[in-house]
């Protein structure tokens, strides 16, 4: 799933590019307004986040030309700018949301979790688009990017829903390291030996009841993860 972000601030684009790249998406990085409509045409990205106040054109010209071809992708207004006023002007716009500088990265992914969920629901055609799961005592749902113990609510990344759809479709067999590396961040990335070692660990202490001792995704020991 592709996120376009339009920013001109290469320090603050690149942060955002390491915070979707972490949740499990395909960054799309633009440093200005003209290169963020050129990427928008040739990659079709699932989600956009505008920077307002960029060279050759703003956000708000961006966001009128891509409400043009298209009415549904999800579209986050990133400024400095607090005034009221260009916050309605955003929304009026069909802005699905508006974050202010400067803001944290715990916000940016709620704020792009939210509109994500609705992007799935609205598409469910997509990757992740299988209406539930079920793991165990896990119930998990993917276009909502969540799954639920019983009562519990449990948030989770793309990355999250990838790897349990795969161990899921795969149950009883072992999936090589390799493999659910390759499926969940892409061929082209490359990362330490630990990088998907550390994710799992981090998933299990969101879905198993005891992370210790994993009855959803079990450790293969130089092979892989399964699950059943």
């Amino acid at each position: 799933m592709k996120i376009l972000i339009a920013e001109d601030d290469k320090y603050i684009g690149e942060g955002l590019c390491a915070v979707v790249e972490a949740e499990g998406y395909t960054p799309l990085l633009a440093s200005d307004g003209e290169q963020a409509l050129q990427l928008f045409h040739a990659q079709r990205p699932q989600v956009v986040l505008l920077d307002i106040m960029m060279p050759k054109r703003d956000g708000y010209a961006v966001c009128r030309e891509i409400r043009k071809v298209d009415d549904n992708v999800p579209v986050i207004f990133i400024s400095a700018k607090s005034e009221e006023i260009d916050r309605v002007i955003g929304l009026e716009l069909g802005a699905d949301d508006y974050i202010m500088k400067p803001f944290g990265t715990r916000e940016v992914v709620a704020r792009i979790r939210a509109v994500t969920r609705r992007a799935l629901t609205r598409h469910p055609a997509t990757e992740v688009g299988v209406e539930a799961i079920r793991l165990g005592d896990l119930d998990v749902f993917p276009a909502q990017l969540r799954a639920n113990r019983g009562a519990l609510q449990i948030d989770l990344s793309l990355r999250d829903v990838k790897i349990l759809q795969h161990l899921f479709l795969q149950r009883g067999k072992v999936v090589d390291r390799d493999t659910l590396f390759n499926i969940c961040w892409g061929r082209d990335y490359f990362a330490n030996s630990r990088t998907l070692d550390q994710h799992i660990s981090k998933l299990r202490k969101l879905i198993e009841r005891d992370s210790k001792n994993p009855e959803i995704i079990c450790t293969v020991h130089g092979v892989g993860y399964r699950f059943g």
